[in-house]
């Protein structure tokens, strides 16, 4: 990231400068020439790591091998120069990177950016809340400009209760930087209305968790590129299986990649994946060129959000069947919430994959299981919405209690894209600490049940959320009988 110009470049270091672009030109050139033309499940298996790398460098071994030592030795004074000068790839120190976090970084960027014409790039982060903080901390920078202006952003009010911490308490509380929450994200004009000269970028979560909310990405990021601001898109829930926003003209896409990109529940990580030359007011070339670059080798290094070289590869080994999976999971949600839907003890169904849910048209325009088209078994693009769907249950609060309490298969916890179903109640769990009125803000009622639905055959999860549920509804008719005497 250094420049040329800040440092005076020896015929020792030209030597290593020349290698090392030359070995950038051949990825480059087998990116553009081979990895493009690949389909989405065999970017997902291979990334970028390949036959003549295992063979070359990694002693044949097919399965990208975990570097776990915590720096890197150089030849001699030249190369850690350049190496530190950021002149040629390094992984000097696994804080800012490490092999084991390339081949994760790689085989996530081209899979956000399959379908995209330009470039990508990844930077891996230790949690999806270090991704946010790593995507939105440098918009947030005081400018020579506009040192003592206050700075805004913009961002969907429906979102994960940790997303709404970051943003009301870390940074509107404690730094004094707006955050201006935006109620329908559908309606464009109340993003435009929102937007003024110290804004410094919009952010949305889509399908957001867990009020499965949703907005018209290509609108959004017009909008904000006609106010050079970027957008910037929480991807969990989707993945790039079914939702790829820069696709769509988003800058920045984050993941919580612990969630549906793994399934595993094999630890927690995070990822920022950005396409080059974003649009921004802030004034940083290096920034523009190449946001997840920079902010690994920059902002990162001094922060220190890194990714365990172990954690980069068990994440990457569950993302290679993603397609598959979330295909699966998709299907078994469907049959759920379809069930849900028609029981006399649910108040209401929350899944975008619904036709009777308001979102369902729009969502309907952007979530499409990838490469569908070329699947033996759909031979033709199809609509697929993921595996959150969330529920209201009929009657007070203590019966919203009752069903979570009485479910015998269906795992409780706060986790969620797991291979096994699990379900919480967003009021006393994820969205608690944001408040009443933070819940209320993010259409988040007392008496919803989030539920990601796993892997498990779709009748037995029924038959488990059913029994759970006819336990309430026998309940009140007793209730209800009693009274009436």
């Amino acid at each position: 990231m250094a420049g040329a110009d800040e440092i005076h470049i020896t015929p020792g270091m030209q030597r290593y400068i020349d290698r090392n672009n030359a070995y950038l030109e051949r990825r480059s050139t087998y990116i553009r020439d081979v990895v493009k033309k690949w389909k989405f499940d065999t970017i997902a298996v291979h990334g970028l790591y390949s036959v003549e790398d295992a063979l070359d460098d990694y002693q044949g071994s097919i399965i990208e091998p975990v570097f776990m030592s915590s720096s890197q030795a150089y030849r001699d004074s030249d190369e850690m120069e350049c190496a530190l000068a950021y002149l040629i790839p390094t992984w000097c120190y696994s804080r800012i990177a490490n092999p084991s976090t390339y081949f994760y970084e790689w085989a996530l960027a081209l899979m956000e950016g399959y379908g995209f014409d330009g470039e990508t790039s990844c930077c891996s982060t230790s949690s999806g809340m270090a991704a946010i903080m790593t995507a939105v901390q440098p918009f947030l920078v005081h400018t020579e400009q506009h040192v003592h202006e206050p700075r805004n952003f913009l961002a969907t009010a429906q979102c994960y209760g940790g997303t709404f911490q970051q943003f009301s308490i870390r940074l509107m509380e404690e730094r004094g930087i707006e955050c201006r929450w935006i109620e329908d994200p559908t309606d464009i004009d109340a993003w435009a209305s929102r937007i003024d000269k110290n804004t410094r970028f919009l952010y949305g979560e889509l399908p957001s968790n867990p009020a499965q909310g949703f907005f018209d990405i290509k609108a959004v990021a017009d909008l904000a590129h006609s106010h050079n601001l970027p957008l910037i898109c929480d991807n969990t829930v989707g993945t790039p299986a079914l939702l790829r926003p820069l696709c769509h003209g988003a800058d920045i896409v984050i993941e919580s990649a612990t969630k549906s990109l793994t399934t595993s529940g094999f630890g927690v990580a995070g990822a920022v994946i950005s396409r080059n030359n974003i649009t921004t007011t802030i004034d940083n070339p290096q920034m523009k060129e190449n946001f997840a670059a920079y902010v690994k080798y920059l902002p990162n290094r001094d922060i220190g959000p890194n990714l365990h070289p172990m954690q980069a590869i068990l994440t990457l080994n569950d993302m290679r069947t993603l397609r598959s999976k979330m295909d699966m999971l998709s299907r078994n949600t469907m049959k759920v919430a379809k069930f849900l839907e028609g029981h006399p003890a649910v108040e209401s169904a929350e899944y975008l994959g619904l036709p009777s849910h308001p979102l369902h048209e729009l969502a309907s325009r952007y979530m499409w299981l990838v490469d569908a088209e070329y699947d033996e078994l759909y031979g033709k693009p199809v609509n697929r919405y993921g595996h959150l769907m969330s529920f209201c249950v009929k009657g007070d609060v203590q019966n919203t209690r009752d069903v979570f309490d009485g479910l015998q298969r269906i795992w409780r916890a706060t986790d969620l894209g797991r291979i096994k179903s699990v379900v919480t109640i967003p009021a006393i769990s994820t969205h608690q600490q944001q408040g009443e009125e933070g819940r209320k803000l993010a259409n988040i009622p007392p008496n919803l049940i989030r539920l990601c639905v796993g892997g498990e055959h779709p009748d037995d999860t029924i038959a488990d959320l059913d029994q759970a549920l006819n336990r309430v509804a026998s309940s009140t008719k007793v209730s209800m009988a009693g009274a009436a005497k």
